[in-house]
């Protein structure tokens, strides 16, 4: 069988709020990247054709042939649709492996819940190599986690492992349908939280202020108390080597220091917590490993 010339893998990680586009070698090294916003307001399927077309160009810049592709999505990925994305207006509509395989002429397409992605980035590339099990959390946009057991990712009954940005806050028990620890703690509930203090900026201004201590620091340390809550929970269940934290509001030095130290207050075996060294592209890296893994060995 011949192979092709310069074979090319591209990776898309979806986001709420910014697209990722990448293309790689066949041994899923990035060769050129770039990121676009989602104009999540503008609906599902306006994202979904920029990416593929903005793939596209990548891939001919490269002077390569495509030959296979990894997505990294929102949400709980099926062949059918997507559940729990409801960011983007649309998006729990698409088939997103068929609509890749359609717009850029691939066979190979694996497509995956997003931290998901960034855990296979971890486990291959990053800070899970030799680890097991691990645990990654997200701290971005929204909140979620991803288990690795056996150098694997544990996608769950439903592909939903991991999805504890529906963790529950109080004693009451809601319908199921509300994100309500990402309602607490997450980039967008931060956002919130400097328009309710009055401060200029969002996320990043709560943390500023709160390492000058007052209301601000008060309220962040509550809110990271309701994450770190959580995250005993799943250290107690999977009794992970390491964490590794992934994301925007994961990056803030103060948020790690007050979440570790509660961990390590609570948890009878304490495990690392690290920070990923991928900055914002451990889910991108990831749809790249999972296009990798879809080649026939020779590639």
């Amino acid at each position: 069988m011949e192979h092709p010339a310069n074979p090319r893998l591209v990776g898309i990680d979806f986001g709420g709020t910014k697209m990722a586009i990448g293309v790689g070698d066949a041994d899923g090294r990035l060769l050129v990247s770039e990121r676009l916003p989602t104009h999540a307001e503008q609906g599902a399927e306006q994202a979904l054709t920029r990416a593929l077309e903005h793939a596209r160009k990548l891939v001919d810049q490269t002077d390569g042939t495509l030959v296979a592709a990894g997505i990294a999505s929102p949400g709980v990925v099926h062949d059918d649709g997507i559940e729990l994305a409801p960011n983007v207006p649309g998006w729990e509509q698409l088939r997103l492996a068929e609509a890749v395989r359609a717009h850029l002429g691939v066979p190979s397409v694996r497509v995956a819940n997003d931290l998901n992605a960034a855990a296979y980035a971890e486990l291959r590339l990053g800070a899970l190599r030799g680890v097991d099990p691990g645990l990654v959390v997200g701290l971005g946009t929204g909140v979620a986690a991803a288990v690795t057991v056996g150098g694997e990712v544990v996608s769950g009954h439903h592909g939903a492992a991991g999805e504890i940005a529906y963790g529950l806050t109080d004693r009451s028990f809601g319908s199921g349908a509300e994100p309500m620890l990402e309602m607490t703690f997450s980039g967008r509930a931060l956002d919130e939280l400097a328009q309710q203090l009055g401060l200029d900026g969002k996320a990043a201004a709560v943390c500023a202020a709160a390492e000058r201590g007052g209301r601000a620091r008060d309220e962040l340390r509550r809110r990271v108390d309701e994450l770190a809550r959580h995250l005993v929970t799943c250290c107690l269940l999977l009794d992970p080597q390491r964490i590794v934290l992934v994301g925007s509001v994961a990056s803030n030095d103060l948020v790690r220091r007050l979440l570790v130290d509660r961990l390590n207050q609570a948890l009878p075996y304490r495990p690392d917590v690290v920070l990923s060294a991928f900055a914002q592209d451990a889910a991108l890296l990831g749809a790249l490993v999972m296009a990798t893994e879809t080649l026939p060995a020779a590639v």
